[in-house]
């Protein structure tokens, strides 16, 4: 077992740099240069896995072997040693827990991996074995082949229901990072309105503005709001140096410490609102400052509290008055911390602004660029595109990693034929001997796997959309619409891959002459 375990991690070792090269040339538009090389580390990786797997999942047994006893061999009439305190299965899971903990070096992580992989399996397991259990219901449906064939589902139960969870799993993540993706990236493009802005115009000068409002307008273009831009740098909070704060949250300590975009106006914005504080009155004379709800969480500011600024090497103060929510995906322009007018007034400012351009617009646009040089235009589709392109490349990449959890329950489906080899050798000698013909045997069997694949597929159709609607409606915000494609696409996949793949672990076994065999 020690040789056979080091050949499987070789061979686990090449397939890892051959994968590396793979998603390598996948993502080659994403990055800028070759990889360097992964060097030695993910061979001593390798061989460590094996290793611990090696011992967690094949000692308990080996050592149940030496208290065999003999007559369990000779006449095949005793039973085996039992395995005390399910003994077998706890060694596989310290196995498991060591390597992560050798892997991560973190307990906390380690223990908190395997508290959300244990409730998964659990839910996954559980709804596999409902599944299972359901099919024993359809068996005078069909015809003799699917009777056989789900007779084999119920009978090996909980073969099946590892193999229904371990190829559910994959097809629920390859489901999630294909249809459920797409169909959340279109639902978000069909929830902005059509006359959402699509160019972005920023580097525009104080004097430029009424000229630009002008040119807008004489074409007869929509003429947007232009918001002013201060740069900065927050210093302190509440007197205290940036730098010697310790932030709660890593991400608040990263934007306290780079420069940031401030803005000026008398009204708050009609897609932001207020959700503590109050906005100032207009003319005020007072340093306020109203901050992003999120934005202040990361901070760890709250309200009263000063913030200090450096603008152009001189200080300035403003009062944390109101916190409030950002519609980020309204494309109009946003900022983190808005600031009372008085409180900039007479620092350097730049304007930018968001429009709508329709088709007919692009002349426009490009006599607006040769008027105005210094200005600079985005535009937000050609950007989104770019954003797009860059989610599938980096989606497939990620796909191809989680195509290895797809080939784990190929080898979990041969695991189990392996194990039944002689019962099912049997079974089919004994009807191949009663009249049953070849074919209609491996129908049988086809019948069964097509059974498996299609559970599979059902349990991860069911989590990738549970998942969608979660995400959907709790993290974008958006409306779930059910997915025909998606409980489609599932059970047929399903049903294809493990049942060609169920048929041809079991050929020879099928094809077998029942002779041989009794």
């Amino acid at each position: 077992l020690l040789m056979l375990t080091v050949l499987g991690a070789v061979a686990g070792i090449l397939l890892g740099y051959v994968a590396q090269e793979g998603l390598a040339w996948i993502t080659r538009d994403l990055i800028a240069q070759r990889l360097p090389p992964p060097g030695g580390a993910p061979v001593v990786l390798g061989l460590v896995t094996a290793l611990f797997i090696l011992c967690g999942f094949a000692l308990p047994d080996l050592i149940q072997m030496g208290r065999t006893p003999v007559l369990r061999v000779l006449r095949n009439d005793v039973s085996p040693p039992p395995m005390r305190y399910g003994i077998s299965y706890l060694a596989g899971i310290v196995a498991v827990l060591a390597l992560l903990q050798w892997m991560v070096r973190d307990i906390r992580l380690v223990l908190s991996i395997a508290a959300g992989a244990a409730g998964t399996f659990a839910i996954l397991g559980l709804a596999g074995w409902l599944l299972v259990k359901m099919t024993a219901r359809f068996r005078g449906v069909a015809g003799v082949a699917w009777r056989y064939g789900l007779a084999n589902l119920s009978r090996r139960g909980r073969e099946s229901v590892f193999q229904v969870v371990a190829f559910g799993l994959g097809l629920m993540v390859l489901l999630l990072l294909t249809l459920v993706r797409n169909d959340l990236m279109d639902t978000w493009r069909d929830s902005l309105p059509s006359d959402a802005p699509n160019q972005f115009l920023i580097n525009i000068q104080p004097h430029e503005v009424p000229q630009m409002q002008a040119f807008l307008a004489q074409r007869d273009m929509h003429v947007p709001q232009f918001v002013p831009l201060v740069r900065a740098r927050m210093t302190a909070i509440n007197g205290t140096d940036v730098n010697q704060l310790t932030f709660e949250d890593p991400q608040g300590e990263r934007w306290a410490k780079r420069e940031s975009n401030l803005s000026f106006t008398e009204a708050m914005q009609a897609d932001n609102k207020l959700t503590e504080g109050q906005w100032w009155q207009p003319g005020t004379q007072n340093h306020e400052v109203s901050v992003e709800v999120d934005f202040a969480r990361e901070l760890g500011v709250e309200l009263g509290d000063e913030i200090s600024f450096d603008i152009a090497g001189e200080a300035v103060s403003a009062t944390v008055t109101s916190f409030r929510t950002v519609e980020w995906d309204s494309f109009m322009p946003n900022f983190f911390m808005v600031i009372s007018p008085a409180t900039l007034e007479g620092f350097p400012a730049s304007y930018l602004t968001a429009l709508f351009a329709r088709a007919a617009d692009d002349e426009n646009l490009l006599e607006m660029m040769r008027e105005f040089p210094s200005v600079t235009v985005i535009d937000l589709d050609a950007t989104l595109e770019q954003v797009r392109d860059v989610m599938d490349k980096a989606s497939m990449a990620v796909q191809a990693v989680f195509l290895f959890t797809l080939f784990a329950g190929l080898a979990v489906l041969w695991a189990a034929v392996q194990s039944s080899l002689d019962e099912r050798s049997f079974e089919s000698a004994i009807l191949r001997s009663l009249g049953a013909s070849r074919k209609r045997v491996l129908t049988g069997v086809a019948a069964e796997f097509v059974a498996i694949g299609l559970l599979a597929g059902v349990l991860a159709a069911t989590g990738a959309s549970l998942a969608a609607w979660y995400l959907a409606v709790n993290v974008y915000d958006l409306a779930y619409h059910f997915s025909p494609a998606l409980w489609l696409t599932g059970p047929v996949l399903g049903m294809v891959f493990v049942g060609i793949s169920g048929l041809i672990a079991t050929w020879r076994i099928v094809t077998h002459s029942p002779l041989g065999v009794l």
